[in-house]
Formats: C-alpha cells, structure tokens, sequence
C-alpha cells in the first residue's frame, strides 16, 4: 500500500530534487517520514506563456498511510494499492497445439509476451522482416523508391509503430498500460515513460526495444518466424484446425489475429473465409510540416528552447457543422519527418517519424478529415478498404510515379493554386516530391474541411496557416476500415479458435492500446487453457 499524491506543482526553474521536500509539505510531515517515493507522473501546464509550470503525482511509502491520509482529508491524497495485470488463473484445458498469433506488431508481441510468460510457448508470425533486416529495407525504399511489398512501414516486426515518433499515450484506462510499459523499461526503453505525461520512445529507440521483446519470448520457449505469410485458414464444422504459412500447414487451436490495419490481402482471404466483417469509418488527409521554431513559440512563448522544455507538440481538432464532419491534427511528431509508408505497388501512402530526441528542424502531424461508411461506396464490408485504395492511387499518380509526393504550401492551397516554391519549410519526405494541386487526390468534402480546419488552427498557433507550411499528400491509414467482429471472450463471432487483437482487428488506436489488447486476448486464451507441457 502507498499514497498517491497529486498536484505537486514545480516552477519550471524549480529543480526536480526539491520534489521529497513538497510531498512532505503536501502531506504535513517530515522529509525523514517520507521512507521512498516515486514519481507517477509528469506534466506540462504552460497555459500561462509567462509562468509555465511542471505537475507531478507521486507514489510515497510511509509509515501508518491510512492514519496519515484519513488525517488530511485532501482530495490530492489518497491510498492506492497496487495491481499485477499478470495474476491470471489459468485454465485446465488441455492444449494440443501452441497458440499461433499473426502479427508481430504490438497486440502480437504483447500477446506473445504474456503467453511466453505464462508458459504456453507461442509460434508467432510475421510476414515482414526481422526489425534489423527490415531497417535496411526500408532505407532502401526511402533513397530509391523501391518498396518491398512484403515487408516496410507497415509490416515488419514491431508493426507501423515502430517507424513512427513511437507514442505511449492513450485515453484507455487500464492497469494493463503499466504492464507495457514496464514491460518496454526492461526492453531498454527510458524510464522517463513510466511517469511522463506524453511518453515517447521515438523510432531509434523502438527498435531496440521490440528486439529485445522478441528475444525475451524465444528466451521463453517460442518461437518467431520472420518472413512468414498467412495464406489460408484450415476450418472444419466451424471449428479452427490449422493455418497455412508459406504453404506448410501448422496445427493450431488458437489463433491471434493480430494483422495490423494495412494487411489488405489478409482482409480479403478471411473475408472469403466467411468470418464477419464490418465497415468502420476512420480518417483521411495530409501530412502538414511547420518549423519546430513556430511550435515552440507558440506552446511556450518566452520559455522555447528551455533546456527542462522539448520540442513541443500539439493536439487540435475542429467540427465542420456544414459537412457534419470533423477534421483533426493525428499522430503529432515534434522534430521528425514524413515518410513514405506504400505498402502495395504503385500506392501512395505518408506517415510521421521521430526519433526520441525529436531534434530535426520541422515538425508534422497527420490533419485528416472524418469519413464514413456512407462514403465508400458499397455494402461491401471492405469498401472502406478499395475505398483508401483508390485516393492513394491517386496520390501516387498526382505525383508522377516512384512514389514522389504531391506536395502543396499551406497559402496556396487555402487559394486553389498550385505551388511554384519553397518558402522557410523544407519538405522532409523521401524519395522526392512534386509541386501538385492536392484537391486531384482528396475528396472534395475532405478538401474544403482542411481548409476550413486550417483557418480555426491558426487562431489557436499563431503561423499555422502561414503560406509556407508544406502539405504532403495522401495520409489514409489513420486506422482499420474495418472490424473483425468477436464476442465478449475476444473469440471471433464465426469462426471457434480465432481471436481477432489490435489494430488491425478494429479494437485498438495506437501502439499502447493494441498492445493492451493483444494482452486482453492472451488472457482469454489462458483462462481456458492450460499451458502446454
């Protein structure tokens, strides 16, 4: 038992050492009552540019918790007793074969990891490359454009995720979040995760850490396999009997389908499969790029470039009332770059990238619109899909093939003009870019929403619609077009032995919660089943 202190709140020339000597104040006692504390968290009030504050929530041990904070009576202080997500009683079932999961994103991984944990020595499967080999391939689809269909961005072990800015925030609450990420401490990720209040790893660091992860589950008994397509489902009376990988057969009872959101192949064979599909609306747009200087700014006025600051980031969103649509900055990456995610031929896709000291000169943030199933086209469940396919397409023709970009600056496309120069914001995406009317490859409610969501965000930072701000077409994977239905056991609503996990399933939104969730699965299996001997 502990008692969990709030509102501890430090000028931000107030160093961080002084933190025993408020919680003592806080709680009226002496720094030597205070035997050991531990920050929770950590954040950022700068609301006021000219006195901008650090607040903290801290775990403290003491002596008689429950008298000392039954004598405060503070809304701050409060007893707080610890959970381990990992205290799970396990089935009795016996299981004739390893769980199998499909994707070694993060629902994957984390799937694999508790079950490893527990014993069951799970097969994993990755259609991509190890993190290590699949670096150099997507390196090489940067500086020549050559994509590897099988393995990039968007497949790979680690998932999309790890070539991002590597985000740990999420809106869940859940203790399970604690268990990521302690778990990716002691993959080598920074502490600083465990109590910032917008954790982030950045690329660089992520890539280590899902390495670390993978050589923790084979330390364990499982096994991952690289390189290692899910061709076919084996179902007999509705029951789940084997998969089909690179064309061998492996028994399976159990399978976690933990596909990510782009695997558009995979949609389509369990679609053919007969398992329940449903349309999900999501998001489209662009890549918009500022300098980090104009955010910096804005966040935090005189005390940009502080050395307790980083490199600041923003989170905007706006209702377009004529459309009935929302439009919304995603993905944020201070000091990063926009990167080229293709993962199907002649398709053009962005995505955000930052490594963990955020210290290139622009910063971008996906800025999509909302779009629904009334927009795809069809009843189809994957319309939303074909529907992604078809603006990327586009995108991948507005700039001329080899994925070049079609790149807009923000005044221009406020005005319907096509860009003719560069001003102060430099494009960050590779292989090249192409000036182009950015409307040829967007929707044109998607369009006049960006406009309209420009001009709001710029009352909010000031610059954000300057005329050279930079706009990259196309951004369209902001989630899963589609839901693989499951029941409340995570078990799949068609098919006995399938778990649909993450992301890629429809339950999920971002590196964290898929990873909760791949945890959520693993656990279902594990009730049921006994680990296999």
């Amino acid at each position: 038992m502990s008692i969990r202190v709030n509102n501890i709140i430090l000028d931000i020339e107030e160093d961080i050492t002084i933190l025993k000597e408020k919680a003592a104040k806080k709680l009226k006692v002496s720094t030597k009552d205070i035997k050991s504390f531990k920050i929770l968290r950590e954040s950022i009030d700068a609301r006021k540019k000219d006195s901008i504050k650090f607040n903290y929530t801290l775990e403290v041990y003491s002596d008689n918790e429950k008298k000392l904070v039954d004598r405060l009576n503070d809304k701050d202080i409060k007893l707080e007793e610890s959970q381990y997500i990992d205290e799970i009683s396990l089935g009795n079932k016996e299981i004739k074969h390893k769980p199998v999961i499909v994707g070694m994103g993060p629902a994957g991984m984390f799937a694999g990891l508790l079950l490893a944990r527990k014993g069951y020595k799970p097969i994993i499967i990755e259609r991509g490359q190890k993190v290590e080999e699949r670096t150099e391939t997507i390196n090489k689809f940067w500086s020549t454009g050559s994509l590897n269909t099988e393995s990039n961005v968007q497949f790979g072990e680690g998932g999309a995720g790890t070539f991002s800015d590597g985000k740990l925030t999420t809106r869940i609450k859940d203790n399970r979040c604690d268990y990521v990420l302690e778990s990716f401490v002691k993959a080598g990720a920074p502490e600083k995760i465990l109590y910032s209040g917008k954790p982030h790893v950045g690329t660089d660091i992520l890539k280590t850490v899902v390495r670390n992860i993978r050589e923790e589950i084979i330390a364990l008994g499982g096994e991952v396999k690289f390189n290692s397509k899910l061709e076919e489902l084996v179902v007999n009376n509705n029951v789940l009997k084997a998969v089909v990988v690179n064309g061998q057969e492996i028994a399976c009872d159990n399978l976690v389908l933990a596909i990510g959101h782009s695997s558009r192949d995979t949609y389509e064979m369990i679609y053919r499969k007969g398992i329940t599909l449903t349309q999900k609306p999501f998001a489209i747009g662009v890549r918009i790029e500022h300098l980090q200087s104009l955010i910096d700014e804005s966040q935090y006025g005189k005390f940009a470039g502080h050395k307790r600051l980083k490199a600041a980031d923003y989170r905007l969103s706006h209702s377009c009332d004529k459309l009935n649509r929302s439009v919304y900055s995603f993905c944020m990456c201070p000091g990063g770059e926009v990167v080229a995610a293709a993962s199907e031929n002649n398709r053009l896709v962005t995505n955000g990238m930052s490594y963990y000291k955020r210290d290139k000169k622009n910063a971008n943030s996906a800025l999509v619109v909302t779009v629904r199933p009334e927009d795809f086209g069809g009843e189809n469940p994957l319309m939303g899909m074909e529907f992604q396919r078809h603006y990327e397409a586009l995108a991948y023709s507005l700039g001329g093939g080899n994925y070049i970009a079609p790149v807009q600056l923000v005044g221009d496309f406020l005005n319907d003009k096509t860009s003719m120069s560069l001003g102060n914001v430099k494009p960050s995406y590779t292989p090249g870019y192409e000036f182009r009317d950015l409307r040829q490859c967007l929707p044109p409610y998607v369009s006049e929403a960006l406009k309209e969501g420009i001009i709001s965000f710029d009352k909010k930072i000031k610059g954000y619609a300057s005329q050279d701000a930079v706009l990259t077409g196309i951004e369209t994977r902001t989630s899963a077009p589609v839901r693989i239905e499951r029941k409340e056991n995570f078990q799949s609503t068609s098919l006995i032995g399938l778990y649909p996990a993450g992301e890629g399933a429809g339950y999920a939104g971002g590196i964290v919660s898929a990873a909760v969730d791949g945890i959520k699965v693993a656990e279902a299996i594990m009730k049921e089943w006994a680990p296999k001997e």
